[in-house]
């Protein structure tokens, strides 16, 4: 027969001060008053009551936050085949054993060693199981159940936000929505009132009010005006446990902005203005600005002015100036002190943008009265008209009148005018005019085909403030006389053939006139009285102001006359008739059967000779070749070395040469021969410059030879002296450079250069008293009087 062993699952409930650290009737609902016994029994599990109530006895309920001392008891794990021997051991696993919940292994007491939290897990899911302490095996099957951590209201409401913002237009209806506020709470809201939250108002009142479950706020007062006052800030409370006392809150501030909306219309602050303004004022400049004020703001506040009525409706305009909006009146014509010099205007203040609720309010426009005085000032005398046009004849007398310009000051004194030329308009002067009366004349005489129109400008001045000026221009127009005679239209200059027939046509000719012709110009053309009977030639008038050359004989000669000079008269019609002579020009040419000139006795002036593009190119070629010759030639005689003027090693002038190497010192006394300059008798009397032919030859002078150890500067300035003195000297300055110490030295003169030419015997032996350093010195003027004595 087979054995079902079953696992008893036994529930001991607490007390309720050791479990809660609040009342058990708030918390304990659905805990089982009596024990709860599962009993295990092979593959099916069943619950046994003893008691009629519809538990889950695999449930264990433990409340959070446990501030007690000791481990917080959770319940009981028994096992029908426990003895009591001690031969079983409940092992227990899952979520948190060993850790946060353990078993006594013995007796089967599970305890809970921390403190829970609902709000960080709510449900524990745990397996027990009882084995043989010898053997290790399960003598029941393993059974699973669940520990729910029961909520205690621990967690304050929270909102979403530390500070709300919001916004509403001015002059809301009351119960306007304006925004929602929310909490949360953190605790269980299926179990009690713990995450029930209740929102009430703290701060706002009477301007606002909150709805106590949605946390919808809205306006609670009509009429709120955002000139008045703008921010409002509201605390909002959120409260669980359904808002009753001991449930815990927390608090948001609500910042509520009043937007504007165009419910104040502009308003002057004034009914009248006042400006003053000159009437020299220029036109769009501005006479002063007006300003209506309005409480509203940005597009609210725009105001359009407009000028509605007035007498200076015409002469003045109102813009409105977009940053500050302020009227500007400016001037729209020329103001005129001694017509006019008070205007009144009416200036009406307007919004731009009108809310239609609000017009019960009253029209949102304003106006007020503006006064503008014009002041007078000295204004420069104004002429008659704005430009003058004048004409004259060009064959008017100097001196005669050809208009008259007027000007007069506009002020109310009326003060004299006097004209002038601006001569920078009338460079020749060619006109002139009356300071007084303003009448011009002319002072040149005019010529019409030189210049047609004559544009001057006339300046009108007050005589007691010269400043006080203005201009105008006049433009004269120089009428045509018939003052010019016609003249051939181009140089002629034609050709008859030798061969040439009788009343052959060999010329066409045409005339012109400067001189303007309203009707147009008609000339007539004739030949000189002088030429009109012997002329080999005949002229033809065409009657269209052309006219034409025709042979009178056969034949001409050119070896006979090759040349013909035709004189023709060329006449006008107008008044007074005006002619002229001209020449024309006919060569005698041979010619070919065609009438095709061949030659004429002046080839040169048919057939040009010139030279060839090669030719051109060739002597250009050849004027360059030259020029390159030229300057290679001038170049290598500056590159040619000149003969030096003395040659001869043997002169008895110094010469300044300059070596790159250093000198031998002491023992070189080859460099330079002092003793010449010592001893001049050494001079050799036959040796003449070679430089200069010499016209007269002098006889060198002789100069006393200086004494032995004479100080090189004595000696110096005393041949400088006798060549100053010497008639013979050369006419050019030499440069001598000697090496001189001077007398300040201790040692003196260390040079040998004296004794070249001096016989005398001296002592060295001080040398060898001067120290190592003159030892060589010593010993080699030592070892020269030795050789002397021996």
């Amino acid at each position: 027969m087979r054995t079902y062993h079953c696992f008893w699952l036994l529930f001991w409930a607490s007390q309720p001060h050791q479990i809660f650290l609040t009342p058990l009737s708030k918390r304990t609902s659905g805990f089982p008053e009596k024990e709860k016994v599962l009993v295990l029994s092979g593959n099916s599990r069943q619950d046994l009551h003893r008691s009629k109530r519809s538990w889950m006895w695999n449930q264990f309920f433990l409340l959070e936050e446990y501030t007690g001392t000791d481990y917080q008891y959770v319940g009981k794990l028994h096992s029908d085949q426990d003895k009591g021997d001690g031969s079983l051991k409940y092992i227990l696993s899952g979520d948190g054993a060993g850790d946060l919940f353990i078993i006594n292994e013995n007796t089967g007491d599970i305890q809970a060693t921390k403190r829970l939290d609902r709000e960080e897990k709510p449900v524990y899911i745990l397996r027990a199981q009882a084995v043989n302490r010898r053997t290790g095996r399960p003598v029941e099957p393993e059974s699973e159940f669940i520990i729910k951590i029961h909520d205690i209201n621990d967690n304050e409401p929270m909102f979403t936000k530390d500070v709300y913002n919001a916004s509403i237009p001015e002059m809301s209806d009351v119960g306007t929505f304006v925004v929602q506020v929310t909490a949360t709470d953190a605790d269980d809201p299926t179990y009690g009132n713990s995450a029930k939250v209740v929102y009430s108002i703290l701060q706002g009142q009477p301007y606002f009010s909150v709805e106590s479950e949605t946390g919808i706020i809205k306006t609670a007062l009509l009429n709120m005006d955002r000139e008045n006052r703008e921010q409002y800030q509201v605390v909002i409370q959120a409260k669980d446990m359904g808002g009753q006392m001991g449930g815990l809150s927390g608090t948001t501030t609500v910042n509520i902005t009043l937007t504007d909306v165009n419910d104040n219309p502009p308003r002057f602050p004034q009914s009248t203005y006042q400006f003053r303004v000159p009437e020299s004022m220029p036109l769009d400049s501005p006479v002063g600005r007006i300003k209506a004020n309005d409480a509203d703001v940005d597009e609210n506040a725009e105001i359009e002015y407009s000028i509605t009525e007035g007498d200076g409706y015409d002469m003045f305009g109102i813009t409105t100036d977009k940053d500050t909006q302020e009227g500007i009146i400016t001037v729209k014509k020329a103001l005129d002190f001694e017509n006019k010099n008070l205007y009144i205007l009416k200036v009406e203040a307007a919004n731009t943008h009108v809310d239609p609720r609000f017009l019960y309010l009253g029209p949102f426009k304003d106006s007020a009265t503006v006064r503008i005085q014009v002041e007078d000032v000295d204004e420069p005398p104004v002429f008659s008209r704005p430009a003058y046009i004048m004409e004259v004849k060009e064959n008017v007398p100097i001196n005669s009148v050809i208009g008259t310009v007027t000007a007069q000051d506009p002020d109310a004194a009326r003060n004299p005018v006097k004209y002038s030329v601006d001569r920078h308009t009338d460079m020749d002067r060619v006109f002139n005019i009356n300071s007084g009366n303003g009448s011009i004349f002319t002072s040149k005489p005019l010529d019409r085909e030189t210049l047609l129109w004559h544009n001057i400008t006339v300046i009108a001045a007050e005589i007691n403030n010269p400043k006080q000026s203005s201009r105008v221009p006049v433009f004269i127009k120089v009428l045509d006389v018939n003052d010019n005679a016609p003249e051939f239209a181009m140089f002629y200059e034609t050709f008859v053939c030798e061969n040439a027939k009788a009343e052959q046509l060999i010329q066409t000719l045409s005339a012109v006139d400067k001189d303007d012709s309203y009707n147009g110009h008609q000339f007539s053309f004739s030949l000189a009285p002088e030429a009109a009977s012997s002329s080999n030639f005949t002229l033809q008038d065409n009657r269209d102001n052309t006219a034409g050359i025709f042979t009178r004989k056969t034949r001409y000669n050119r070896h006979e006359t090759s040349t013909y000079f035709l004189p023709v008269v060329i006449s006008d019609n107008d008044y007074p008739i005006q002619s002229s002579t001209e020449t024309v020009t006919i060569r005698v040419c041979a010619c070919d059967h065609r009438g095709k000139m061949l030659s004429c006795n002046a080839e040169a002036l048919i057939h040009p000779t010139g030279l060839s593009t090669g030719a051109l190119i060739a002597i250009l070629l050849c004027i360059i070749i030259l020029l390159v010759t030229v300057v290679l030639f001038a170049a290598l005689r500056r590159q040619r070395k000149k003969e030096p003027l003395i040659i001869s090693k043997e002169d008895i002038r110094d010469n300044i040469v300059s070596y790159n190497d250093e000198g031998g010192g002491e023992e070189d006394t080859q460099a330079f021969d002092i003793g010449t300059l010592r001893n001049p008798e050494a001079i050799d009397d036959n040796k003449l410059r070679r430089d200069i032919v010499p016209e007269t030859l002098f006889i060198p002078r002789r100069t006393a030879t200086a004494r032995d150890n004479t100080d090189v500067r004595d000696f110096i300035n005393q041949r400088l002296k006798e060549n100053d003195t010497d008639p013979t000297a050369p006419p050019y300055d030499s440069l001598a450079t000697y090496a001189y110490e001077g007398n300040g030295s201790v040692a003196e003169s260390l040079s040998s250069l004296e004794s070249v030419t001096t016989d005398g015997d001296q002592d060295y032996d001080y040398l060898s008293d001067w120290g190592p350093r003159f030892k060589k010195l010593a010993d080699m003027y030592g070892s020269m009087d030795s050789d002397k004595d021996s």
